[in-house]
This record gives C-alpha cells, sequence and structure tokens, in this order.
C-alpha cells in the first residue's frame, strides 16, 4: 500500500491490502520452528540459522515468552505493548478488562520513544502475556480466552541495518508444538510520514471476507490439511491482522507469499464461522485446495533448500553428514542413517538384493534430543541386519518408503528384540516414524529412519511424499560421493601396486623414498622409483617420469616398469636398457613418452654407472666433505623419441656418499627456472640428517616452501656404504673336474675365517653344484669365477663364459642331470641368474646365522 488509509472502508479490495509477511511458528520451548522466507528477507538470518534458536533473540516476543512473571503478570506485558481501547464500531464480549499500560514505552530495541504494541482480540483490549509452558495466555484474571498480540519496533534487519517492523502474534491451542505464530511485515514500505500500527478486526467487518480466508492458508508452515484449517480458524477468530492508520480506518491484510497464486483457485467462504460444525466443514473443504497447494509449495521450497545444502562435496562421509543436518529439526526431531556394507567402504555397487543376512553400518544420527541420550543405546560404526518383520526390511526390499503413524508398545518391542542388552522401546515409543529408502538406479544403497516426537504431528502421506523425494535426491548425491570414493580407492589401490615396497637395506646401502600425489590431478600419476638386486652384491636404482597423469599415465609406468625390472635382472647395461625401453616404448604406443634415469651401484668396486633419457640428473652428496653437485650425465631423450642414442657414465663413489634421484615435480615450478629448484635441491640434500628418512623429508620440506606444486614427486635417496675388501673374497679356477673340489676347500676355508662355519655344509653343496653346471654346461673353457661377499646375508656368484642363461627343468626317474637348480632353489634364501660380461652368472643368498652360533 503507497498512499493513506482509505475514506470508506466498504470500498476496500483484497489487493489494495497486499502485504509480504514474514511468518515464524514459536514451539513450546521458546524456540523458533519454522522460518519462512519472507522472515528471512525481514530480519536477514536463513531458516538453518534461525530454526531452534530461542524466539526472544530474533522477534521483539521476549515478554510473551518470558517465565519470570512474578507476582504482577502484566509485567512481562508492559515490557512487549500497549492495551488499546475498543474501537466505537467494536462490541465488547463478556470477559474481564486488563489493566492498560502506558502509551508509549521503549522499544524492542530499547530505545525510548519508540512505538508500542497493541493487545487487541476482538471486541476486547486486553493486555495478555503468555503463560510460560502451558500455552495458556495470561490476561487480567484466570479463565480468559487467549488473544492475539501485535506491535511495532526497530530491530536489526539484513545487513546489519535497523528495520521497522510491524508485528501480530497468535497463540495457537490445540495439539502440535507450535505455541506461538507470528507474522511480521515493513513497516518503511507504507511511508515514514503515516501513522500506521498493527491491530486486530474480524474479518466478517471487511467486503471480501471469503477471499480474506482463502489466502490465509497460504503462509502457513507445511502441516496436514486439518491442521491448518485449525489453526486459520484460530485466527479468524481471534482476530484478522489488520493496517490500523486511525482508530476508525482499518484496512486487512491480504497475506502475499511474494509469488502469485495459483491461477483459476478462488474458493467462496460465504457462512461466517460460528454457525455450525457443519458450516465450518463446509468453509474448511472450500479453502482445502489453497491449503494442499501451500503446503506443497512449502514442501518444494524444502526440498530446494535441501538439495541445495547436500552434495558440496564428494567426501562420503560429509555428505552423510549434510543430508543428517538438513532434515532435522525442521522434517523429523531423529534421523538415522544407514547403508550397506559395499557402499561404505567404497567398493562397487552392491550385488543382488539385501534379505536378512545383509549388513547395514550405522553412519550417522542426529537428533534434538538431550545430548548423549541415542549415542549409548544406537552407537554410530555398529553394523547389523534387520529381521524381515521389521518395517526397515520392507523398505530396503521394496524400494519404497515405510510410513508408522505412530509406534506402538507392541509394534516397539518388535524392533526392539534386534538391540541385544539395550532397550530401546523408551526412544521409539509414541514416536511416528518414517523410514525411506536411498536408491541410485534402482539399488537401495541403504535407509533413513526418522522420528518425530509424540508431541509432533505424524508423519502424513505428504511427508512420505516428501520423504521419498527427499531420499531420492540424498541418493544420487550419496552414490556420487560413493563412486567417487570407489574410483579414488581404485586410484589409491592401483598407485600403490605400481609403486614398489622398497627394502630400507640393500647389499653395500641403505634406501629411503618418498611419494606424493599430484596436489591438483588426483592420486594417480606416471611416476615412479624402484630398486632391483642384481648378481655381485650389485643393486639397480630407477626413477622414471611418464608424461601425463591419469589412469593412463600410470598403466603405461606399469608397463615400463615391469620391463626395467625384468631387464635390470638380466643385468643389461644402463645404455643398452634405456635403448631397449625405448624401442618398447615405441611399440606401445606414438604417444608413450617418459623420462628414466637408470644407475648401476657396485658396492665392492665402488663405481655407479648411469644413463639418462631425459630425466632430471641425479645429486651426488659426498661424504668426505659434505659438498653436492649435480652429476653431469648426456642428458639423451624420453623414451618413445625413438632414433637417439644413450650413453653410461661411471662415477667413482667412496663409502657413505649419498645419491639423491628425484622427478620434476620435485624441482619445477611454474613461471620459475628450473635451475633455482635443482640449486635448492642441491642446497637441501647436503644438510646433515639423522638418518635417510629424515634426509628425503628435508629436501621435500625445503622444495615444497616454495609452494605451486601441482605434479607428481618420485624422490629416491640411496646412501652408498660399499662393502670392505675383508668381506670379499674370489677366486679364478680352471675349467677342469678337479676345480669342483678346489671350490668346496676354498669356501670352507674363508667361511671359517669369517667364524661362519654352520653354512659350510650347505654353501659346499650349492656351490658344488654350480661349478659343475659351468664346468659340464658353459660349453666354454673359460676359467670359473667364484666369489663371496659378506653382508647382512651371504651372497655366492659362480661366472663362466657360457652364452645361455640356466633354468629350471624338471629331471625324470633315469636322468642324471637337473637337479642342481631344483637343490639351489630349496636351500637358498634367494637366487637368479644374470649376465656377466660377455658371460652368464648364477648367484643365491643364505642368511647369516644369529650370534652364538657361529661354531666359535
Amino acid at each position: 500500500m503507497d498512499s493513506g488509509a482509505p475514506e470508506q472502508q466498504p470500498g476496500w479490495s483484497p489487493e489494495e491490502g497486499r502485504v509480504p509477511l514474514a511468518v515464524v511458528v514459536v514451539d513450546r520451548d521458546g524456540r523458533v520452528s519454522h522460518w519462512s522466507t519472507g522472515a528471512r528477507r525481514l530480519f536477514g538470518p536463513d531458516r538453518s540459522e534461525a530454526v531452534g534458536r530461542p524466539a526472544d533473540e530474533l522477534l521483539p516476543v521476549s515478554g510473551l515468552l518470558d517465565g519470570g512473571l512474578g507476582d504482577d503478570p502484566y509485567a512481562a506485558w508492559r515490557a512487549t505493548g500497549t492495551a488499546a481501547a475498543p474501537g466505537p464500531h467494536r462490541a465488547a464480549p463478556a470477559v474481564p478488562r486488563a489493566r492498560p499500560a502506558p502509551d508509549h514505552v521503549p522499544g524492542a530495541d530499547g530505545a525510548p520513544g519508540q512505538a508500542a504494541g497493541r493487545a487487541q482480540g476482538p471486541g476486547t483490549a486486553s493486555g495478555r502475556s503468555l503463560a510460560p509452558g502451558s500455552g495458556a495466555w495470561y490476561g487480567g484474571a484466570p479463565g480468559d480466552e487467549p488473544c492475539p498480540v501485535s506491535g511495532r519496533a526497530r530491530l536489526p534487519g539484513p545487513g546489519g541495518d535497523r528495520t521497522d517492523v510491524l508485528w501480530w502474534a497468535y497463540p495457537l491451542a490445540g495439539p502440535g508444538t507450535g505455541r506461538l505464530l507470528v507474522l511480521a511485515a515493513d513497516a518503511a514500505r507504507y511511508g515514514g510520514d503515516l501513522e500506521v500500527a498493527p491491530g486486530f478486526a474480524l474479518h466478517t467487518e471487511f467486503d471480501g471476507s471469503d477471499e480474506l480466508a482463502a489466502r490465509l492458508p497460504e503462509i502457513l508452515p507445511s502441516t496436514s490439511v486439518g491442521e491448518a484449517t485449525r489453526i486459520v480458524d484460530q485466527i479468524l477468530e481471534q482476530g484478522y491482522p489488520v493496517l490500523e492508520f486511525s482508530h476508525r480506518h482499518r484496512i486487512p491484510v491480504t497475506p502475499d507469499w511474494g509469488v502469485p497464486r495459483r491461477p483459476g483457485r478462488r474458493p467462496q467462504r460465504t457462512t461466517p464461522l460460528g454457525e455450525g460444525s457443519a458450516a465450518q466443514a463446509a468453509a474448511a473443504a472450500e479453502a482445502a485446495g489453497d491449503l494442499e497447494y501451500a503446503a506443497v509449495r512449502e514442501r518444494l521450497e524444502f526440498l530446494n533448500e535441501v538439495s541445495s545444502r547436500i552434495g558440496s562435496s564428494l567426501d562420503l562421509a560429509r555428505t552423510i553428514q549434510e543430508v543428517s543436518t538438513a532434515v532435522v529439526p525442521r522434517f523429523t526431531d531423529v534421523a538415522g542413517t544407514y547403508l550397506r556394507e559395499q557402499v561404505v567402504a567404497g567398493e562397487g555397487f552392491p550385488e543382488g538384493p539385501p534379505d536378512a543376512t545383509t549388513m547395514w553400518h550405522r553412519v550417522a544420527v542426529e537428533h534434538v534430543d538431550e545430548p548423549g541420550r541415542w549415542d549409548d543405546v544406537i552407537p554410530v560404526g555398529e553394523a547389523m541386519p534387520f529381521p524381515v518383520h521389521t518395517p526397515f526390511f520392507q523398505c530396503m526390499t521394496t524400494g519404497e518408503p515405510v510410513l508408522v503413524p505412530r509406534i506402538s508398545e507392541q509394534a516397539g518391542t518388535a524392533i526392539a528384540a534386534q538391540f541385544e542388552k539395550r532397550d530401546i522401546r523408551p526412544l521409539i515409543t509414541g514416536r511416528s516414524m518414517l523410514v525411506v529408502p536411498l536408491k541410485a538406479r534402482t539399488v537401495v544403497l541403504g535407509f533413513m529412519i526418522l522420528l518425530r516426537h509424540p508431541g509432533r504431528a505424524p508423519f502424513d502421506d505428504m511427508d512420505r511424499v516428501t520423504g521419498a523425494e527427499l531420499a531420492a535426491r540424498a541418493g544420487l548425491v550419496l552414490d556420487n560421493a560413493r563412486m567417487y570414493t570407489h574410483q579414488e580407492n581404485v586410484a589409491e589401490t592401483l598407485q600403490d601396486s605400481m609403486l614398489p615396497k622398497v627394502p630400507a637395506r640393500l647389499p653395500g646401502c641403505d634406501t629411503a623414498t618418498r611419494y606424493l600425489p599430484g596436489t591438483l590431478l588426483g592420486r594417480v600419476g606416471g611416476d615412479w622409483f624402484d630398486t632391483v638386486k642384481l648378481s655381485g652384491a650389485r643393486t639397480a636404482l630407477v626413477v622414471g617420469d611418464v608424461m601425463g597423469h591419469g589412469i593412463h599415465s600410470a598403466a603405461m609406468m606399469g608397463q615400463l616398469r615391469t620391463a626395467v625390472q625384468t631387464m635390470a635382472g638380466l643385468d643389461v647395461p644402463p645404455a643398452q636398457l634405456l635403448r631397449k625401453l625405448d624401442d618398447l616404448a615405441q611399440r606401445l604406443g606414438e604417444h608413450y613418452l617418459a623420462t628414466c634415469l637408470y644407475a648401476v651401484y657396485d658396492p665392492v668396486a665402488g663405481v655407479l654407472e648411469l644413463a639418462n633419457a631425459g630425466h632430471v640428473p641425479p645429486v651426488l652428496v659426498r661424504a668426505a666433505d659434505g659438498r653436492s653437485e649435480l652429476l653431469d650425465l648426456p642428458p639423451g631423450a624420453p623414451v618413445g623419441v625413438g632414433g637417439v642414442p644413450f650413453e653410461a657414465v661411471r662415477v667413482p663413489v667412496e663409502p657413505g656418499d649419498r645419491l639423491v634421484m628425484c622427478t620434476d615435480g620435485l624441482v619445477e615450478m611454474r613461471g620459475e627456472d628450473i635451475g633455482v629448484g635443482l640449486a635448492t635441491l642441491c642446497e637441501s640434500a647436503a644438510h646433515p640428517a639423522a638418518s635417510m628418512d629424515d634426509a628425503c623429508d628435508t629436501v621435500i620440506r625445503a622444495l615444497a616452501r616454495r609452494g605451486g606444486r601441482k605434479d607428481d614427486v618420485a624422490l629416491l635417496m640411496a646412501r652408498l656404504n660399499g662393502v670392505p675388501a675383508d668381506d670379499v673374497a674370489r677366486w679364478r679356477l680352471d675349467a677342469e673336474p678337479r676345480s669342483v673340489r678346489q671350490a668346496r676347500e676354498l669356501v670352507r676355508a674363508q667361511l671359517a675365517e669369517w667364524r661362519l662355519d654352520p653354512l659350510a655344509d650347505t654353501l659346499q653343496l650349492l656351490v658344488s653344484e654350480l661349478v659343475t653346471n659351468a664346468l659340464r654346461h658353459s660349453g666354454s673353457r673359460r676359467p670359473v669365477d667364484v666369489r663371496l661377499v659378506r653382508t647382512e646375508s651371504l651372497m655366492c656368484e659362480v661366472a663362466d663364459g657360457g652364452r645361455t642363461l640356466p633354468a629350471l627343468r624338471d629331471a625324470g626317474p633315469d636322468d642324471e642331470a637337473g637337479r642342481g637348480l631344483h637343490v639351489l632353489n630349496a636351500l637358498a634364501q634367494e637366487w637368479g641368474t644374470g649376465r656377466a660380461g660377455d658371460g652368464t652368472a648364477v648367484w643365491f643368498e643364505l642368511p647369516l646365522p644369529r650370534k652364538g652360533t657361529s661354531g666359535t
């Protein structure tokens, strides 16, 4: 309304007093239980912030809810509003008058001189206050009829500004948790010069009373048709809200929810209330269409809000919590969420329909009861099946919601039977229950158990539909989170399976590794590291990086890593290995490109042999002076380019030197020269550290300070300990049969010197078999080399000039040969074959005897 009050009251039209209203319901505990969209626009807080808060923190109704009335029942009222005399056109009923309060009292914000409130029932001028905890209104004497209260106040509004608010408060009687219905409007829309105040009048005093009764249900919260009709009747009987421009000119408020009315629906209310139950029933039936329309609109708004609040994350646990908190307390008082075992584990889609043996995990319980009441009885994390006689089994097998208006004593006992030694009957008996399935593509992932307090309106058919729609939306969100969790688990498993478990101690060296997935590119990448044990106590050290990211890069990485392991086991020299790897990458596809750094450490000779295929150069930290340097290697080209030669470089090393190999994700940063990262790598690698793990962490922290890392990181660090000369024994034997006995005598004497006599019998047997095989099957007259190396184990190597690598074969009962490697396989801790120069070698390891069993 944009101008002054109309001159003649009968000329009023329904559109003339159209007022956007905020609608708030306060429960019997004095807390907000309903907060409309108009309330958010007028006062600022959204529904999630307002529902559940004390009403006197948000609205000027502290006096109406004040429990401390003391000896003066009107004290609380005088702090809120002013009684006004009835207009001359109103007839006062036979009820006691309340003591009038002063005409001007401090406003709701505490500033003196604000416009006062009014307490007016139809035909009365009683100032009244709500009796605490009873749902009745205080009046001048016991037995007074409940009456509404109105007022005007300046309150904090959106953005921190003060808002001039007109408000009307109605007591709600009858069943349900509602205690107070508050309507509010922005007074500023009527102009600053107008003296407008809220008031009440019988709706039948105005033309278009049927229109007033029909539009009122549009602003009510979502309730059943019967309950909404009861509330409308109370409002109409207690006094219709009006805008009062003077005691003679009042305009009834036409509720406006900010959306157009449904076209074609104009229910008529021709019979005044009070002319009999039949007339009231007919009037209620005429308004039922718009009541349902308003309720459906409210439910759609609720579903839209819930949809906007859930699914903010693909984390399964967070999504479950969002779904639970979205429905409590607005839609239900208790919400328990159960998911199938496969969903919780992040596995694939559950197979087959659920049955009585299906395990359901309780993943969330949200409620408004006192803290801890549910936690001990139905703790989160418990898994259990549900028998066929329960409504939960019916829901999960049919995929349809199950509504139990009230849980009877018998039903509560049947449900509680599966909770051993825990009596849940006091928690569920008498409550209304709705069980809704959480489905995705017709597969039931879980279900939600929703319970309402006995004092709250039970779930009805409309709630069933709303719950089903809510569960359908939540099920899709949960399925998205489940699929994401499943993909994350697959990616993590894939990555972990492709990254080897590198032992911390190898012959002649100690190692430590780190792998960091890309920060923005998921857990799967193409970076890898590896170590391979070679003959002669040597170790191959590998770091590689497949170009690109994701599953395809990880798959290519797995293929290349397997190829490197195979060729390293055959003791292919570094440069030749990269050449063969390049050929393999070209055969796999034109887009298979990767960088690789391959090094072989010989702890006996104290030599590193390295070859590089377009990779970041390694850092060598010298133990003598702590100096670090980038090794100058021929850069080569990434494998897969083709036609590019690779060269190997031999670098002498001393015991205690450290080799640092990494991928470019550690040193390369967008917008920064890679030289800066390499310099930081050299500096951090030279930093003293108590252990290899500490040294790795120092490097990672130093490079991470620059920030902005997006690529994967693979880091391999090796401390090159070497093998002392006293722990190595080597003999060259002539290619003659007598060398077999000579070999046995030599190794026995050496074991006696090392005080390893318990190994003598086993070692003599195995050396005798290998030397015999070398003499019989190598086809060469070149001398046979035998070498023993003592490290954390005893390693023995027998090399000859043969061209064919020995292999296990089946030996028949009458065969004279073919059993030597079977004996080796049975007695050795580990063994293998490989190339030794232009010949072949067979090596094996025996564990060292425990202390006290050396025979000394």
